[in-house]
């Protein structure tokens, strides 16, 4: 749902894609109700994006 909180972190452990926003604590949160994907970009850098429901 959207303004749900995803993931609490320290740091940008996992960066926000399409549809996240994102904390001054860096918390990553969802935008818009949908599903959540997890998906690496590179070997350090991971990702979190909401895929918007139909």
């Amino acid at each position: 749902m959207a303004g749900n909180i995803i993931i609490r972190q320290r740091g940008t452990k996992v960066h926000p894609g399409k549809n996240m926003g994102m904390g001054k604590d860096h918390t990553l949160y969802a935008l818009v109700d949908g599903i959540v994907r997890f998906e690496r970009k590179d070997k350090k850098r991971q990702q979190v994006s909401i895929i918007p429901a139909a």
